[in-house]
Order: structure tokens, then sequence, then C-alpha cells
């Protein structure tokens, strides 16, 4: 049994730690916070002169010796009091509030900023829906645990004293009695607060699920439609939604069990005090302000056992953010790391191992790529031609071996400027909800619109932007949704043509251009490999038959090297697949 209340007082540590660490993003903005609890306090002190003037004020009226004049003063006094205690209110709320959104803004803000930090290894084990509903949704419920706690922690506990202080004045007894119902009402509180905490997680991740499927949906909609799967993708959705409403509602029963319950115990003890009213036989104004202070108490009171399951509910959003922000970057600068100047004279891939958890994707390769060489990469699919060239510009680090740039590490040198010497083209094509212009000169701040039409030019892109409605200023919608696979490919050559590095890795570059513009794009990239060092994967061997050196890989080994027409006189795992292509 001892291991229970253990269990329990560790994860009421767990939690009081998630919350100190989401209430420090408030540390920027404490002045603003410290208005807040300030204004709070002063909201107190106003129901405090609410209760004075029941006690005090109201038996003037009732008092045929006290002057008109008093009588008029006293008057003023009730809406002086209403006044102070509204403004208090609306400055507290206010900048309590304006806390809070700040914070979800920042949280926001430091999420999309780690998983640009992120490597490729933590999306490619994460779901895109997943992310999304974090950094959304899971920030906005955190926001409960900042604004509105805080709110009430600002301005409830003062007012339940002010209420307990007038009661104490009032009757000490009477007082004691009041304060008995306090910790009963926390009793609900502690009993559902748990099964809070666990639904509200379990509600966030079906959150999860549907922005998933929603996201693989629009992505994916030519696919649906394509193959009649609409159907399927409405019932899969509706699934989901219906998961995510049976943990709502667990939610919803938890949380509205507590204030009947409050509400109950409440009346058990306003009972009791009635009688002990009449056995004491208290005056009308005594027993006024005592009813005032009650319910005075019963706002603080309501509010402060609902501060509990609050803090569960967002601590349940803030671990789940928590973890993103936490991740492992598994390519970042070492301590020492320099920028890297000067030319590329050779890339060398030196018995380069690369595994993805217990699988090797890559498995001892040795190769060489000199300044200007066009070095082809071919195999069959999964043999691991995308992951050799992402290890160039450290989309991943190598397990095993080094890839070396001028016989130095590429980990020894800064990820901006390693990346900076790359123009990368894959077959992919990723464009933004943005204007042609903008998509062109990603990357390439300082391209002025001339360098932008030039590349174009060059990519043979410029003819059908011509006739866009806007040209280079037309919005091509999410992924260039708006342009046919060949124009978006086009787009991507352009801006990497602009980019103008030394060092080119072309994945699958030409794979959606008509025969028409795939001989135009080559011969712009013909232009544009001289004295550059270029990968270039393809399937279509036809398209790298000119390169200098094919490297042919299987199973993440290279299996042959050479030209295309002694890899062809050899007979073997390349000529089989130059067959395959070209046996009609």
């Amino acid at each position: 049994m001892t291991g229970i209340p253990q269990k329990m007082d560790d994860n009421y540590r767990r939690d009081m730690g998630t919350y100190r660490r989401l209430l420090q993003f408030t540390r920027p903005y404490y002045r603003r916070l410290l208005i807040g609890l300030l204004f709070g306090a002063l909201y107190a002190g106003a129901n405090g002169g609410l209760l004075a003037f029941m006690k005090k004020g109201l038996p003037k009226f009732y008092d045929p010796n006290v002057s008109l004049r008093i009588v008029a003063l006293t008057a003023l006094a009730l809406p002086l009091v209403g006044l102070i205690r509204g403004i208090a209110d609306y400055i507290s709320r206010y900048q309590i509030r304006w806390v809070g959104a700040r914070v979800v803004m920042d949280l926001r803000n430091a999420m999309f900023r780690r998983l640009n930090e992120l490597s490729l290894s933590y999306f490619v084990s994460s779901r895109a829906g997943e992310l999304i509903s974090r950094t959304t949704n899971d920030t906005t419920a955190a926001e409960s645990a900042v604004s509105m706690v805080v709110e009430d922690m600002a301005k409830q506990p003062l007012t339940l004293i002010v209420a307990v202080g007038a009661l104490i004045w009032l009757d000490p007894w009477l007082a004691l009695i009041s304060l008995v119902l306090f910790p009963i009402c926390i009793i609900p509180v502690a009993l559902f607060g748990r099964r809070v905490r666990r639904f509200t997680r379990e509600a966030q991740q079906r959150v999860a699920d549907l922005v998933s499927i929603l996201q693989e949906m629009i992505t994916g909609v030519r696919v649906v439609k394509a193959f009649g799967m609409e159907e399927y993708e409405i019932g899969r959705f509706a699934k989901q939604n219906h998961a995510f409403f049976g943990r709502v509602m667990r939610v919803a029963r938890a949380n509205s069990a507590v204030e009947p319950l409050i509400v109950f115990i409440s009346t058990i003890g306003v009972s009791l005090v009635l009688i002990y009213v009449r056995a004491r036989h208290m005056p009308f104004e005594d027993f006024l302000m005592y009813a005032t202070a009650l319910f005075m108490m019963y706002e603080p009171v309501k509010k402060l056992s609902r501060v509990h399951m609050q803090v569960q509910q967002a601590v349940s959003s803030a671990d789940r953010i928590f973890e993103v922000l936490d991740a492992p970057v598994d390519v970042r600068d070492r301590p020492h790391a320099i920028d890297f100047k000067g030319p590329v004279d050779t890339i060398l891939f030196d018995n380069v191992v690369f595994s993805y958890g217990d699988k090797n994707i890559l498995d001892g390769v040795t190769l060489e790529a000199k300044a200007g060489q066009r070095i082809a990469i071919v195999g069959g699919s999964g043999a691991g031609k995308t992951t050799l060239v992402s290890l160039v510009p450290r989309f991943y680090d190598v397990t095993g071996g080094a890839v070396r740039l001028n016989g130095q590490d590429v980990r020894d040198m800064t990820v901006v400027s390693l990346r900076r010497l790359m123009g990368i083209v894959t077959q992919d094509t990723v464009l933004f909800n943005d204007s042609v212009a903008n998509n062109i000169s990603y990357g390439s701040g300082e391209a002025g619109r001339e360098d932008v039409i030039a590349a174009a030019r060059r990519a043979h892109a410029h003819d059908f932007i011509m006739e866009l409605p806007q040209q280079y200023e037309t919005v091509i919608g999410d992924l260039g949704v708006r342009l046919s696979g060949g124009q978006k490919q086009r787009l991507a050559i352009a801006r990497a043509i602009l980019r103008n590095p030394p060092v080119m890795i072309l994945d699958e570059a030409t794979s959606a251009l008509d025969t028409e513009s795939e001989r135009l794009v080559q011969t712009a990239l013909q232009d544009l490999m001289v004295g550059r060092t270029v990968f270039a994967i393809a399937h279509r061997l036809s398209t790298i038959a000119s390169c200098d050196r094919i490297i042919v890989l299987d199973k993440g080994r290279i299996v042959e090297q050479g030209s295309h027409d002694e890899l062809l006189a050899k007979g073997g795992v390349y000529k089989r697949l130059y067959d395959l292509q070209f046996s009609d």
C-alpha cells in the first residue's frame, strides 16, 4: 500500500515541475503580471469594502437619528466601491490574460523554431498531424494554466481571506463552521483531478489523429479521388472524431461533477449555519453581512477548488509541448566547428556507414568526387541513393566513417556554412504558398528581379510564368497546386540555378518533365554543371549517360562504378537495369 501514495507523490512533484516550467515563460512579462496581481489584491480589498458597507453603512439608512448628509455620503460610498472593484477586476483580468496569450505565442514560436532545428530523422518517425496539433491545440490548452489559474490565484485567495476575516469579526464560531466546508470541498477535486489529466491527454492525442487524417486527405486528394476512397476517408475521420468526442465527454463528466458536489456540501453547511443563526437570535444586519460574506466565499471556493483540475488539464498539454522542445537534435554544430571558406576541391565518402535503427542503409561506402565532376548514382529502390547524397549537407550524420570536404570532416564545419554550398532539387518538388518570384529566390535573399528572371529563363520556365495571371507575382498555392508537375519542377530547378552553388545535388531533377521540357532543362543543367561538383540520382538512365562517373548501389554498397559505356561493357547490374528500361 505504501507504493501507491509514493507513486501519487512522485506524480504530483512531476506535475508541479512541469507547471513551474510552463510559468517560466511568463518571466519576460513579470511587470504586467505584477500589475495584474496588485490589481487583483485591490479587487479583493474592494470586496472587503462591500462587507464593511453591509455592517456599518446599511444600518444608517434605517436610523432616524442619522443626518441626511451622512446618508447621502454613505450612499455614494457604495458605487465608489463598486467602481474601484470593477476597474481593478478589468485591469487584473486584462493584464494576466495578455500574459497568457503572449505565453501561447512564445510557446508556438519556440515549437516552430525547435521543429526547424530538429534533424530529418525526427520527422521520419513523427506524423505531420501530430506535430501540427501540438503546435496549435496543445499550446492553446496550456494557456488556461497561465491566464485562468494565475488570474484566480491573484484575486480569489485574498477575497476568501477577506470574507473569512469578516466572518471571524462577526462570530468566530460561525467562521469555524464555514471553514470546515473548505477542506471538504477539496475532496471531489482530488478524486476527479487525475482522471481529468488522463482523459485530457487522450483527447489531445485524438485531436492529433484527426489533424493527421485531415492533412493526409488534403495532401493526397488526387489519390483519394482517383481510387474512389472518399467514403473510406470519411469513415476513418468519423471514427476518430467519435473517439475524440468520447474523450472530451469523459473530461466534461469529471469537470461537471465537481461543482454540484461542492454546491451540495455548501448547502449542508448553510443549513447548519441557519440553525445556528436562529439559536443565537442574530440581528438582521449581522445576518445580512454574514450572507454577503458567505456568498462572497462561494466563488473563491469554487474557483480555487477547480485550480487543481485546470492545472492537470494544462500539464497534460504542456507535457506534449515539452516533449517536442526537449527532443534531441541529432545534427548540430560541434563546439569548435568552423565556417567553411574557399573553393570545393574534393568530396570524399570515407568508408561511410549509416544505420537507421538496427538496419544498415549504407555499409562501407568509399567514393571521391573532385571539383567539376558529375557523379551519377543509380540502383534499385531502397539501395541507399538518397541517403548517400543526404549525408553531404548533413541532413543526417554518418554512424561510421566520415564525409570529408577538402579532406576535413564535414561535422567539424558549421551546418549553415556547409549547406550554403549546396543547391538541391529533390524528386518531390517542394514549393510554398507564395509568389513565383519568391519561390525562385527562396534561399537567395539578395537576388534581384533580373536575377530571378535570368534563372527562370535558364530553367526554361520564363515563358509559362509570363502566361500566369500576375506573372512573377502569381501566388501558386500550397505545394504549387496551381501549376503542373513539369512547371513545378522547372521552378525548383530555377531556384537551384539562382543559388549558383559549387555543389549540386539532383535527386530525380527532371523526373516530372515531358520530353521537350526535359531536353531544354538538361541543356541548362549541362551549362550549370561546368566547374561544379554534381551528384545526380536518376532512374531514367538516359539522363545520366554523359556523367563522368556512374555509381551503382545495391543494398547500401557500391557494386559497380565507371562511365556509361564501361558499365554496359561489363554486363553487370547496370547493364541489367539499362536493358530493363530499354527492352522495347
